[in-house]
């Protein structure tokens, strides 16, 4: 089971693209869905209007309305040893240890074997260098099978949704994995398929499958581009971002490693580095470029 939440978990949207792409890629299917009445608050996360296709002067589309949701998805494997359960949806706003026991019932109704949840944080990291990543494990051999982000936080502060879910499949049993994937706080206002194909490459990894990641692939090194565009146009932010490259060549220390726990959530702004002011200007450059939605994202 492979589970991701928009919201506070989600920088760059990287999480929750990472578990669409999945869908899309593997043509899942839904199968069930959490009855959001329950779990939301409706005014933190309001409902939106949608205007049915079609309509005219005399006869005008019909309004619907669209609910926070959290969807439920199968997706056959062929070539793996076991299908794939994907949750998707928005970060629920009341009620998390019900709605973790919930999804914990329903992996052990289906015989989930494992319950891997991703996240993405904002971190002071350069969009040039590869995703830094982090993982936890509640066994000892998924640790092993974590390889390079094998590191477990001594974090202690404010967690997400998909930590209390990792704290809830571990407490039933279920070996459970924690991945999160670093985002640029400087381009925060932009998804982030760089990270997004990051995490789809450490899923793969985990439950042996392989997936066509050329559209992802392309999308990255297109953000990729775009971005160090325009971070030249700019001397100052330019500056600010080599500053950050030469931060993380030297980062190797046991305080850096800490700094990619895997419950460390999206930095608060007296989290930011001195460059708070530019990353500011980077995003409204970036918006006014228009949005750049990776592939399975949305």
């Amino acid at each position: 089971m492979v589970c991701a939440f928009e919201g506070w978990n989600d920088a760059g949207d990287a999480a929750s693209s990472a578990v669409a792409y999945l869908s899309r890629a593997l043509s899942a299917e839904r199968f069930a869905h959490v009855d959001t009445e329950e779990f939301f608050d409706f005014q933190a996360n309001r409902p939106r209007i949608r205007l049915s296709p079609g309509g005219d002067d005399l006869t005008p589309a019909r309004r619907e309305i669209d609910w926070p949701s959290v969807d439920i998805y199968d997706a056959a494997v062929p070539t793996a040893p076991r299908d794939l359960v994907l949750v998707r949806g928005v970060e629920p706003s009341l009620r998390w240890r019900t709605f973790s026991e919930l999804i914990v019932e329903l992996a052990e109704a289906l015989g989930v074997r494992m319950v891997i949840t991703v996240g993405a944080l904002l971190a002071d990291v350069p969009h040039t260098l590869p995703v830094a990543m982090t993982g936890f494990a509640t066994d000892p051999a998924l640790m092993e099978r974590l390889g390079g982000a094998n590191r477990a936080s001594r974090y202690e502060g404010p967690t997400g949704i998909v930590g209390v879910l990792h704290s809830a499949a571990g407490a039933a049993g279920l070996p459970s994995v924690s991945l999160w994937a670093s985002v640029p706080h400087y381009v925060a206002a932009a998804p982030c398929p760089k990270a997004t194909l990051a995490l789809v490459r450490r899923v793969e990894d985990l439950v042996g499958v392989s997936i066509d990641l050329d559209e992802l692939e392309e999308a990255a090194a297109s953000y990729e581009r775009q971005v160090g565009l325009a971070v030249s146009s700019n001397p100052e932010v330019q500056a600010f971002v080599e500053r950050l490259e030469q931060d993380a060549e030297s980062a190797e220390d046991e305080e850096g490693e800490e700094r990619w726990g895997a419950d460390w959530g999206p930095m608060s702004p007296d989290d930011l580095p001195s460059g708070e002011r530019l990353a500011s200007e980077f995003q409204r450059f970036l918006r006014q470029q228009g949005d750049q939605k990776p592939p399975g994202g949305g």
